[in-house]
């Protein structure tokens, strides 16, 4: 296991940050109006492919997570949009999709052409406990889906929205276009982080799905579990992401505020929280790595390496935001800041995809044999 990138791969994580750094983040982090520049940009490099395809010189997942914390410590709205387009809609797409369907569908998303989105909660965020009340059922050449989907990020905003529905035991996932007959999306919910990405519910009665346009069915387990891997692989990017940001935060603050006639950071018990934030900063993105390494070389350890990833870099990003607004003191509390906006965003990755305490849940499960 070696995290040391090669000059490629430096200079792709040099490039990524060059990009991002060129979209400044416009008041609220609202995303609708920088993303088709982004994701041009993002297009010409090889960054929309990771994790879909092969890229020879750069080491596939850990390279990967290595620029999703960069990205989403610089702009975290319009991170959260372009990764639950490309990596958690896109590999859906990369994995079950045939020849046509990947031209169709696969080709324009690697081309920075076409948003996606996935819908797969309902009544709340998680899943795990209970099956899906969205269901497609045969009729004639193709399906009819219905259903209500809640907390779907990219849900006004994505040109296909792949839904999660049951049939008979299993899952398939209809691929709905924009406009699609039978599909009325609900307003943006105005939510405590990640304000400027577009995150809302849809409800689906009698659409009807053309066989091209439906993956499926797969095993219920094994499709699900992939798909929150995924999306716990998104959201411990964006957990690194949001301590990274406040801790440069609080570090800067620390060297240019004075009190009492000397910089902040000289007093010790500001020192010894600084060193506290960057130890835990440096231990999760160790870990986030550990579990992109292990998801490409050892496939049965992966899922567990992910949910302790998740756990640990959520919990810790809320810990590490929380100490960055301490040290910022008023500065901190004033809005717009990187810490403030670190610290609402902290919490979203706690409980999306696989809530912490169902992470708990299945490592505990995993280790006493029950999984």
């Amino acid at each position: 296991m070696n995290f040391e990138f090669c000059e490629k791969e430096q200079a792709f994580l040099g490039g990524i940050e060059a990009i991002v750094a060129a979209f400044e983040p416009l008041a609220g982090q609202k995303v609708k109006e920088p993303l088709a520049a982004i994701l041009e940009k993002l297009a010409a490099t090889d960054y929309l492919r990771l994790g879909l395809e092969k890229v020879e010189g750069l080491a596939g997942l850990v390279t990967l997570t290595a620029a999703m914390e960069r990205f989403a410590a610089a702009y975290p709205s319009l991170f959260l949009t372009v990764e639950m387009s490309t990596r958690v809609f896109g590999r859906i797409l990369a994995f079950h999709c045939d020849a046509a369907q990947k031209a169709r569908f696969l080709a324009p998303l690697l081309a920075g052409k076409l948003v996606g989105a996935l819908a797969l909660s309902e009544a709340a965020m998680n899943v795990e406990n209970e099956p899906l009340s969205t269901v497609a059922a045969a009729d004639g050449a193709g399906f009819l889906v219905s259903g209500v989907k809640s907390y779907v990020v990219n849900a006004g905003i994505a040109d296909v929205i792949a839904v999660a529905c049951g049939m008979d035991g299993k899952v398939g996932f209809a691929l709905l276009e924009k406009g699609a007959a039978g599909l009325t999306l609900t307003e943006p919910y105005a939510t405590l982080g990640f304000e400027g990405a577009v995150i809302g519910g849809l409800t689906l009665e009698n659409c009807r799905v053309a066989k091209e346009n439906f993956l499926g069915p797969f095993d219920a387990k094994t499709a699900l579990s992939a798909v929150r891997m995924f999306e716990n692989q998104v959201l411990t990017g964006a957990a690194v992401g949001s301590m990274k940001a406040a801790f440069e935060a609080a570090r800067k603050h620390a060297k240019e505020h004075k009190s009492g006639g000397k910089p902040v950071i000289a007093f010790q018990e500001v020192g010894f929280k600084l060193a506290e934030m960057l130890t835990t900063l440096q231990t999760a993105e160790l870990l986030s790595l550990r579990a992109a390494w292990v998801a490409e070389t050892s496939p049965k350890e992966a899922e567990d390496l992910a949910l302790c990833a998740k756990v640990f870099c959520a919990e810790s990003a809320e810990k590490v935001a929380s100490d960055a607004l301490q040290i910022l003191s008023g500065a901190g509390y004033v809005t717009p800041n990187a810490a403030e906006r670190a610290f609402r965003n902290a919490k979203y990755a706690g409980i999306a995809g696989t809530s912490t305490e169902i992470c708990r849940v299945k490592i505990g499960d995993s280790e006493l044999g029950y999984r």
